[in-house]
């Protein structure tokens, strides 16, 4: 039989996932598609309580603020640019914006506080790197550079021993949760094609070197699904079929196996409200 893919088989989770485990998941766009899925199966999880999160450093400095009991306060405040009036900070991606700082810090510290408690309860965390490149305001890591102006920050790679620290740093301080990592699937062609191919072997090896959980979300789609027809119409971004079968990959890879008949009637069921909302 000719084959037409190169068929990429992810070794099963050692400690697998349940209906009652709560999940966090951290990290770049992809992180929301896997989100999706999981909401529909009818798991607990929360998905980027500060918004999309890119580099090693940012999703371990969100970790850092779950952790503590700090909240928000004005000094962290930043007028977005691009003309914009509305109000964010560097932590958060720009969908937190709002009108007034009054308004950000009410909605910021509300979300906050909510995260943390489901950050709390976890007992798993998915994380999803997207780039070792990073963006510095100040000397200082940003998560988003809410459209200001390019001139007022650094541009930067992370080094193999920094993203590692980061890494380590996220598992080391809790024990008590299972990490699965991946690296995100969608291609950072903003410096261009061969920029992007070093940054993600850098955290490649990083997570390598570290001996942690990975899931190989990256390699599913570049290689057994290299194909256009599966990415969306920017040539960057998974298809939707695409996420899909990812998403059947991860059960597999990552789910208890009992769960599964559950988990497909909770799907079915999700799909069957969404049509009657569409209606």
């Amino acid at each position: 039989m000719i084959k037409l893919s190169t068929i990429v088989s992810p070794q099963g989770l050692k400690d697998k996932i349940g209906l009652d485990d709560h999940i966090t998941l951290l990290g770049s766009c992809f992180v929301d598609n896997i989100a999706s899925h999981l909401c529909e199966a009818g798991f607990a999880i929360q998905s980027n309580p500060l918004g999309t999160l890119y580099n090693p450093a940012s999703i371990a400095s969100t970790i850092d603020l779950l952790d503590s009991t700090s909240i928000f306060e004005e000094k962290d405040c930043v007028q977005m640019g691009a003309g914009s009036p509305k109000i964010c900070s560097f932590n958060h991606h720009t969908s937190f914006a709002r009108d007034t700082t009054e308004e950000f810090l009410s909605y910021a510290n509300n979300t906050l506080l909510s995260a943390r408690e489901d950050w709390h309860r976890s007992n798993f965390a998915i994380i999803t790197l997207g780039t070792a490149f990073v963006w510095t305001h100040n000397g200082k890591i940003v998560s988003n550079c809410l459209k200001r102006p390019s001139n007022e920050f650094e541009h930067r790679l992370l080094s193999i021993d920094e993203i590692k620290t980061f890494i380590k740093k996220i598992t080391n301080a809790h024990p008590e949760k299972r990490f699965i990592f991946t690296i995100s699937p969608i291609r950072h062609l903003g410096e261009g094609a061969r920029s992007n191919t070093i940054c993600k072997s850098l955290l490649h090896i990083a997570l390598n070197e570290c001996e942690v959980e990975y899931f190989p979300a990256y390699e599913i789609l570049l290689d057994e699904l290299r194909d256009y027809r599966f990415y969306a119409e920017d040539l960057v971004h998974p298809s939707k079929i695409a996420v899909d079968i990812i998403w059947e990959k991860f059960l597999n890879y990552a789910v208890k196996p009992e769960d599964l008949p559950l988990i497909a009637q909770n799907e079915k069921n999700a799909k069957s409200a969404k049509h009657v909302r569409r209606i």
